[in-house]
């Protein structure tokens, strides 16, 4: 067994599920053994806990030129809940080799960019491989509640960590896509959409459940969400979703109408649901709380909505919100903000050269990503940011269905080819 792989088995066997409060069990032992690992190789690595059981590790590799900005490779340890019931076919906590993939919770998001970038940093440092310029590498808690505990704790109790950091590399990108039987390219995130968590409030008057009401907070709560659920939000064509679909167009053959992106949108398969949603903000009712007692009318009720709005549309994305739920509605909420660079410079020529030596004839396309990642804290630093963590995909695989979905898995083969097109990228960026 490849040492990535076993890495990334031994990493999905840490339960590193984070449930947004005190009922996790955090990433120390993870972190702990990735601490460990590297300590075995000759790095120092700095261990930080910002709160009980939340571990992370950062270390430094020391490149060739010390003028240039510094790159930094971080990925996150903490996983989504999983649950056997919802049809699990392989525990997800055990890191079962099955069929040719590495299954179990956190195969995709991410402890595979984890285990490659825990490699490499490795190999690295015991064979004396001085890259062009210093290599951070950063192995994080609590990226999926938003890095609190985390990316977004570091930038602001310990960003000596990153000094000299200018570009960034992460989750989501560098997948492939077989967008015919000869022509498969690999998507980089250049892109991502903002986070709005939004908690929503109706207030009404509380009463018995068998006598006539006209103030019930629940059903003026469910009435504003049902006009969210309906209402459209603008279609907005930005740059890296233009030229993303233009670069399908002319991979294909396919022409690409600027006034219909949606029809192109609609011929990228699975792929559709994760572009689709680049193109005009999101808002989707999550969870409701109201009342505790079946005959008692509540005095008030509850929602909470996840927003996600494109680049440059943060304040008309809460002014219309606001417009659709109404005046009734008290809204609060936390705020992420969307993360956009260009899609040049000797990183991606580096990452594009990276690519075509594993697989000739592939492309390169940049792409926005519908979620959010630990480069919204990071682009706090003036960190250019990118999504590129690797990966050889079978045709047919739904990948993006595997984020926080069920029988989450990683091919093999797919592993080891991430693990060697990272390798030559720390090489030669």
């Amino acid at each position: 067994m490849s040492e990535v792989v076993s890495l990334a088995r031994e990493l999905i066997r840490f339960d590193t599920t984070n449930t947004g409060d005190e009922r996790g069990k955090g990433e120390r032992r993870a972190a702990e053994f990735v601490a460990e690992r590297l300590a075995e190789a000759g790095y120092e690595p700095a261990y930080v806990e910002p709160a009980k059981g939340r571990g992370n590790v950062v270390v430094r590799l020391p490149g060739a030129d010390a003028t240039r900005d510094a790159l930094l490779v971080h990925g996150h340890l903490d996983v989504v809940p999983a649950d056997v019931r919802d049809g699990w076919e392989v525990p997800p906590f055990e890191g079962e080799i099955r069929d040719g993939y590495l299954w179990g919770r956190g195969a995709v998001d991410m402890k595979h960019m984890v285990a490659m970038s825990l490699a490499v940093a490795r190999r690295f440092k015991r064979d004396g491989v001085v890259p062009p310029r210093d290599v951070v590498f950063a192995f994080l808690a609590d990226e999926e509640d938003g890095g609190h505990q985390g990316a977004g704790w570091l930038v602001e109790h310990r960003r000596e960590l990153f000094d000299g950091v200018g570009e960034a590399i992460s989750e989501v990108g560098g997948f492939s896509v077989d967008l015919r039987d000869d022509v498969r390219a690999y998507l980089v995130e250049t892109a991502e959409k903002g986070s709005m968590w939004l908690r929503l409030k109706v207030r009404g008057t509380a009463g018995h459940g068998s006598m006539v009401h006209t103030d019930n907070p629940v059903a003026k709560l469910a009435a504003a969400l049902t006009r969210l659920e309906r209402h459209r939000f603008p279609l907005v064509l930005s740059e890296p979703v233009r030229d993303f679909l233009a670069g399908v167009s002319e991979l294909t053959g396919v022409p690409f109408d600027p006034d219909d992106p949606e029809a192109a949108v609609a011929r990228l398969g699975s792929l559709s649901r994760m572009i689709g949603a680049t193109l005009r903000d999101t808002a989707n009712t999550t969870m409701l709380s109201a009342g505790s007692r079946s005959n008692v009318v509540p005095s008030m009720a509850e929602a909470t909505v996840d927003g996600r709005m494109l680049p440059g549309r943060e304040a008309a994305f809460a002014r219309e919100l606001a417009e659709v739920l109404g005046p009734e509605v008290e809204m609060d909420w936390d705020e992420l903000p969307p993360v956009q660079t260009t899609f040049d410079g000797r990183l991606v020529d580096a990452m594009a050269a990276a690519i075509e030596a594993e697989d000739p004839g592939a492309r390169v396309l940049p792409y926005m990503l519908s979620a959010g990642t630990d480069a919204k804290s990071f682009q706090r630093l003036g960190i250019r940011h990118f999504g590129f963590a690797p990966l050889r995909l079978p045709p047919g695989l739904d990948f993006t269905g595997l984020f926080h979905g069920v029988n989450e898995r990683v091919p093999i083969d797919g592993l080891e080819f991430g693990e060697r097109v990272l390798d030559r990228l720390l090489r030669t960026c």
